[in-house]
């Protein structure tokens, strides 16, 4: 029993590990993709006025890791800049997919070689200008 058990384990690791690699190469476009893994490298900044106090954050060489999971995106940000979880998008067409929401100040494009956001909540922005790392 302990030996189907660490050996169902290997091969669970393994494939894990398998799906990770192949959904992270370079190549691999996030719209043919229901696991996606990449990571963009590029001009990243986040404003918030909320408080008051303006906070602002402008990183020339930052990076956004884009996780999609069925038809839900996660933008996680270097440099504490807060992540932008549970987007949904609408295909566009040209390999490409543009945000869809109920505001108008909601722009995300990616494909697999470039993310551009424009990501307005409240008085908080985000904005990305990246490439594939």
């Amino acid at each position: 029993m302990k030996k189907s058990l660490k050996l169902l384990s290997i091969l669970s690791i393994g494939l894990v590990t398998m799906l990770l690699f192949t959904s992270c190469s370079k190549d691999t476009d996030p719209v043919d993709k229901d696991f996606f893994i990449g990571q963009y490298k590029g001009h990243i900044t986040y404003t918030n006025t909320e408080t008051g106090n303006e906070e602002s954050i402008d990183i020339t060489n930052g990076n956004v890791k884009v996780v999609k999971v069925g038809s839900s995106y996660n933008f996680i940000f270097s440099d504490g800049i807060p992540d932008i979880p549970n987007v949904t998008f609408k295909d566009n067409g040209k390999n490409s997919v543009i945000s869809i929401g109920s505001s108008s100040s909601h722009y995300i494009k990616i494909n697999e070689s470039v993310l551009t956001i424009l990501f307005k909540e409240g008085e908080k922005t985000w904005t990305a200008n990246c490439e594939r790392n």
